[in-house]
Parts: structure tokens; sequence; C-alpha cells
């Protein structure tokens, strides 16, 4: 039955998208519909020829409503002739060199299905990236994307929030992990942060970006995830110094931050004693397994350091009778049918998958956009967009730095909403490449702080 669905579904894409093409506005319903379809993720989600039992990044070849959305915006787009690019700007170029040097690794795998499951979850990657960019590109209209991320943490919030009152220690609210809850929340928190700090609370989407931030504060401390809460001040920290020095002249946005840190007072007050607890009764083999992990990885690049053992085939070479885990030190005689974990580093498990071209690759995908968006601060200066690139700095790096502790990354999830804000990156990049300084001229919008002072009608 699900299949059958699912297939519906998919058959139902070209006369959706022969639909949204009649009406621009109509299209303005498909991100509505992606932030629902995130909400529910995991139960909109199928997998073709999964093995839910395996321990890797992909188990199946996953495919969401998300995607089929994407590619009916896509579609869309295309039949009213306004894609522009279906490579625009390095980044996506660099995602596809990251993408090529990874197929290398089928030369070493032991199951080329498990390698495709990940695969497969690459190239359906772009669809994301691509409709919010085109969507972008064609309409202008930032609004729709940012309210419809804000839908999803403030629903995640409730969820967590429930959660709470059925006293679950660790929720995961929307996601299939606290952790990768906690890195989207990470993501997403600076962004919302950025805008309430340029909007204020008199407009609608001021107070929306406002709720938003805290949802995504309160679920990232819920979560008790150790390393987002160790990296939560330096992500908002990025966000409100990048915000606060656009208009450094003007005490509107510092009065907007007494009652942040306030709020942020009283809620770290509040949390802090369970905060303090899982710190301190963190268990020392939690510890013991990372490094460990990380030793099983190192074997694995000093074995193959070009191809890597096979991209999604740890699950398979980290157990006999493959003898990394032996090298390494780690215990392999704990039973039949035992599966040991992934490596919890993103980079490592890349090298150790793919190989070190395909790590540099990702790094240099990573790197634009983090460059980009600190770019992206000066000449969005003096426009209503210029919160985009100080909240996804701050976010960015939290995410880059927290993957040095996690793979969570690599939940689809997770990659999805990093392809969501990497397709906004793209296009304030394009819109605004032409000038450095764009006070009205390029964007032909002023900041909320000018309106406010009358400085135009």
């Amino acid at each position: 039955m699900k299949y059958l669905v699912f297939a519906i579904a998919a058959l139902g894409v070209p006369p959706l998208a022969w639909l949204l093409s009649l009406n621009a506005r109509w299209m303005r319903h498909a991100f509505w519909g992606m932030a629902l379809a995130l909400c529910l993720y995991q139960s909109t989600a199928i997998n073709f020829f999964s093995n839910e039992f395996y321990r890797g990044t992909s188990r199946g070849m996953e495919t969401s409503l998300v995607h089929l959305l994407c590619a009916t915006i896509l579609l869309a787009l295309a039949m009213r002739r306004r894609v522009r690019s279906w490579f625009p700007g390095t980044g996506f170029r660099l995602y596809a060199l990251y993408f090529l040097l990874c197929l290398p690794s089928f030369w070493t795998v032991e199951s080329a299905l498990v390698g495709w499951f990940e695969v497969w979850k690459m190239i359906l990657l772009p669809l994301v990236g691509l409709a919010v960019f085109g969507y972008l590109d064609s309409t202008d209209d930032i609004e729709t994307p940012v309210r419809a991320l804000a839908l999803l943490v403030i629903a995640n919030a409730v969820w967590v929030l429930r959660a709470h009152f059925l006293h679950i220690y660790q929720p995961a609210g929307l996601f299939p992990h606290r952790n990768s809850m906690a890195m989207a929340m990470q993501l997403l928190g600076p962004v919302f942060l950025a805008a309430w700090l340029e909007f204020g609370l008199k407009p609608r989407f001021g107070r929306l970006c406002a709720f938003a931030f805290f949802c995504a504060a309160f679920a990232t401390v819920r979560s008790y995830s150790r390393g987002a809460i160790a990296l939560a001040p330096i992500g908002y920290g990025i966000a409100a110094i990048a915000s606060l020095s656009e208009r450094i002249g003007s005490g509107r946005k510092f009065r907007r931050m007494v009652p942040f840190l306030v709020l942020c007072a009283v809620g770290a007050a509040v949390a802090a004693p369970r905060v303090i607890e899982r710190f301190a009764t963190a268990p020392e083999a939690s510890k013991d397994t990372r490094v460990q992990l990380a030793a099983c990885a190192r074997e694995m690049i000093i074995d193959e350091p070009w191809r890597g053992v096979g991209i999604n085939n740890w699950g398979i070479k980290i157990n006999p009778p493959y003898e990394y885990a032996a090298r390494a030190g780690r215990d392999t005689g704990r039973g039949e049918g035992y599966a040991d974990g992934i490596v919890e580093t993103v980079y490592l498990l890349v090298a150790a998958e793919c190989g070190i071209p395909a790590l540099c690759a990702m790094l240099l995908w990573f790197f634009w956009y983090f460059v980009k968006c600190v770019a992206l601060l000066k000449r969005t200066r003096g426009s209503m967009w210029h919160f985009l690139p100080a909240g996804l700095a701050g976010g960015l790096f939290t995410n880059y730095l927290q993957s040095a502790l996690e793979w969570v990354l690599r939940q689809p999830i997770n990659m999805i909403l990093l392809m969501f804000v990497f397709g906004i990156v793209s296009w304030l990049d394009i819109r605004t490449r032409k000038r450095t300084d764009i006070a009205g001229n390029v964007l032909d919008v002023v900041a909320p702080d000018a309106a406010e002072a009358g400085v135009v009608e």
C-alpha cells in the first residue's frame, strides 16, 4: 500500500507542475507543502530495497514527499522557462565535483547495493537547492522560504515540548535523532535571531522570526546534546555580531538585544541543572568509543587513501571478517550479529569511505558557502536581506564545527536543510554579484530601520 500511494503521488508531479506554472502565486503554496513534508518527513519518506537494520548513513533508496515537491517546482519553472541555470554558482559545481570523487569508491565496496543507497541520496539532494534557487530567482520572494523554515522550527518545538511533559529525557522532535534535531536547530536558529534584530517585533515577519528563534534555542537545549549546547553561543554570537555591525550607529538593534539577553539568562538558569548534569554524568565509555572508532577510520584511510573502503560501506568494513577494528585495538568479539557503530565525525567518515580527494572536495564545497556568507555581509548592507548571510554564517559555522563531533550531517533531513540554505546563498550571490554596495540600487529594498526612521516612505 505504501508503494502504491507513493507511485500515485509521483504520477501527480507533472499535472501539479502544470497547474503551478499557470500562476506564480500558486507556486508559493508549494513551499508551505515542503515545510509540511519536512515536519512529516519520517512518515512520508519511503525506502526502496531497504535494509532497516544496516548500520550506515543510508539504509535504502530513500525518496520523500519533499523530493517530489522540489521536482514539481523545477518542472513548473521549466514550463514557464524561468530556469536560469541547472548549475547556478560555484557551490553547485563543487557539489558535482564532490559527487564524482565519491564514485571511485565503488571499486572497493563490499556491497554495491548499499553503496548505491548513498549515491541515490546524493543524486536527489540537488533537487532541493535548485528548487529553492529557481523559485527565488523567478520571484525574489525570500519571505516564503524563511516562513516555511520557521514553521518547521515551531512545529519541532511543539513536539519537543510535548515530549517534555511526557518525561522523555532527550527528545528527538520531528527528527530521527536528538543530535540531528539539535544540529538542524543550530543551522536555522541564528537566521531567526538575525531577522529579529533586523526587523524588531513591529512587523509580523519580525514577530514570527523572534518566536522561531526561541523555539530553536529551546529545542537545542532540551535535546541535551553536549556538542550543540557547547557550540550554541558561537553560532548565535556570530549572527548577533554580524547583524549589529551592519548599522553600528543605530541603537535600535542594541535595544532589541536587551530582551534577548534577559530571556537567554532566564532560560540558561532554568536549564542549567540538567545541562550540568548531562556534562558531569557523561559516561567515559562514550569518549573511548569515539577515540576507537576514529582510530578505525585512520586504518581504513591508510589502506585506501584515494578511493576509500566503499561509499556507505562503513557498517560492513568495521565488523569482522575485516580487521580494521582489530588493528585499531577495538574489541571485535562481542557476540554473533553485533554491528559496530559509525565514526563520530563526518569528515573521517567521508575520508574512510570515499578517500581523501572526496573529503577535500566536500571541504571546499562547505567552505565556499561559508566564505560567500561572509562576503554577502558587505554586499547586502542596507537591504532587508542582510539577516540571511548574518544568520547563515553563524549557522553554517556551528554545523561544520559540530560535524567534527557528529556524523549526523549525513542524515537525509539534515542534508535537505543544508541544501535548502545553500540554494538561498547561491541566489543571494548571483543576485548581488554586480555591486559590492547595493544601498538600494540592486536590491531595490531599504533596511527596515531606514523606513522606521523616515528615510523613505
